[in-house]
């Protein structure tokens, strides 16, 4: 696989992404309806979405994806995911940078998200954005009952850092 391109992602990115939702996610992936309805907020001059795509540009392959919430000075990291065959590249760094970007680019001063308590791997990747833990949300993800852990960047606090590798 050749290094995957990061380009907005559309309608037709459904299919291939609920691919790799079910594959990582399997007890509660988001169903086709959830990112038809986030797309529908992700274009125009009122967007309040991001989301994004990872492609091999030589195959066409879908390598990974992420989105973001942003309204009132606040974003919200939707989901974010990375085929196993992409893990430890970097890749999950490139969509968070892309993502956090555009919080910036939409003047939030925040930036929160839920990560499962037993997804470590994302933790760390959080940690060395600048993220820290503010919470729990008990039962968070269902039907597993597993608890989400709830962690917050400051934007300006982490305009500027490079080293996110």
């Amino acid at each position: 696989m050749s290094t995957p391109v990061l380009r907005e992602m559309r309608w037709w990115d459904i299919a291939p992404v609920l691919d790799i939702e079910r594959e990582l996610f399997p007890e509660d992936a988001w169903s086709p309806g959830m990112f038809w309805s986030e797309l529908a907020h992700a274009r125009g001059p009122g967007a309040t979405r991001r989301y994004v795509v990872a492609q091999d540009p030589a195959d066409g392959r879908i390598a990974g994806y992420a989105g973001l919430a942003a309204a009132g000075g606040l974003g919200d990291v939707q989901t974010i995911a990375v085929t196993r065959d992409q893990w430890g590249t970097g890749l999950g760094a490139r969509l968070l940078t892309d993502l956090l970007q555009h919080a910036t680019a939409w003047e939030c001063g925040e930036v929160l998200l839920e990560v499962r308590v037993d997804n470590t791997r994302a933790q760390k990747l959080y940690e060395r954005f600048g993220f820290e833990p503010i919470g729990f949300r008990r039962g968070y993800y269902q039907p597993g009952n597993i608890d989400a852990l709830v962690m917050r960047l400051h934007v300006h606090d982490a305009q500027g850092t490079r080293n996110h590798g």
